[in-house]
């Protein structure tokens, strides 16, 4: 991979468009293996749909979108229903946080390499005569092995699992509330009431947005995304949330509809309709 392909942790991308940057994910096949740092906003949605990702113990992992009004955008329709079980309806849902090796635990990352060996790892990348999947693969494993930091600590969520797996199995986010509410643990109890701090209306896009996303190709998530982020910015709760969270601070958002109740079908369905000519292109 030629250095001008490769994006580190930290850098901004000069003038680039957006489709730009999906036609270049696209292109790809194999992105250059990259170290997921510090906390993922713009970055996870160009380094997790490379072949190889690259988690340290300095990496915090998160979709908070739904507490923004938002979804989880930048292909997350994709990756996310494609993790085991419903882990990846639970992340995009209540945007809990997993960090370091617990990364590498839920599928996000393909490999674990404490941070004080990647320069060490980069330059080995670097030097690679043929790097070849099989080539760098290989080189991934040997410093994964070499990373003991936290091997001995249980995957955060692993006794949570099978719980995740049966209260966000519903067919709608109001099945999903239903469960958590009936069950009574101490997790579910947790899980409730951070679902009802969400945009109620994310929570539906996000839902079906994961629901149609796992059967579709990346591709086709993108233009789908294209088409909820106008709608997001045709609504109200992104603003609010924006508002709430990042400008002013309260943390106490005024969503529009306030409960998922009031989040028609119909209101739903118009996010995901076509743009016409404003569609995203390829």
């Amino acid at each position: 991979m030629e250095a001008k392909n490769q994006l580190k942790c930290g850098e901004q991308p000069s003038e680039v468009s957006l489709s730009a940057v999906i036609q270049q994910l696209l292109i790809l096949d194999l992105l250059s293996p990259e170290e997921i740092c510090g906390f993922i906003r713009d970055g996870v949605g160009l380094s997790v749909h490379g072949r190889f990702r690259v988690a340290t113990e300095k990496t915090l992992f998160a979709m908070p979108e739904t507490a923004i009004g938002l979804f989880p955008d930048v292909g997350g329709g994709y990756f996310l229903p494609r993790l085991r079980g419903k882990l990846g309806l639970f992340l995009a849902l209540t945007g809990f946080r997993l960090r370091g090796r617990d990364v590498q635990r839920a599928g996000v990352a393909t490999h674990f390499v404490e941070s004080k060996k990647i320069p060490e790892l980069e330059k080995e990348l670097v030097d690679l005569k043929s790097p070849s999947d099989a080539d760098v693969s290989r080189l991934l494993e040997s410093f994964q092995k070499q990373s003991d930091l936290d091997s001995d600590k249980p995957f955060v969520l692993d006794k949570h699992i099978s719980d995740i797996d049966r209260l966000f199995s519903s067919s709608s986010v109001e099945g999903i509330v239903q469960n958590l509410k009936a069950d009574g643990s101490e997790f579910a109890r947790k899980q409730a009431e951070t679902l009802s701090k969400m945009s109620p209306t994310s929570l539906k896009i996000t839902f079906r947005q994961l629901q149609e996303g796992a059967t579709l190709s990346l591709q086709d998530v993108l233009v789908m995304e294209y088409r909820l982020s106008q709608a997001c910015m045709r609504g109200h709760d992104f603003y609010e949330g924006v508002r709430a969270v990042l400008i002013d601070k309260d943390q106490n958002p005024r969503w529009n509809p306030s409960t998922l109740e009031e989040v028609s079908d119909q209101l739903v369905d118009e996010c995901f309709g076509s743009l016409g000519k404003k569609d995203l292109t390829f």
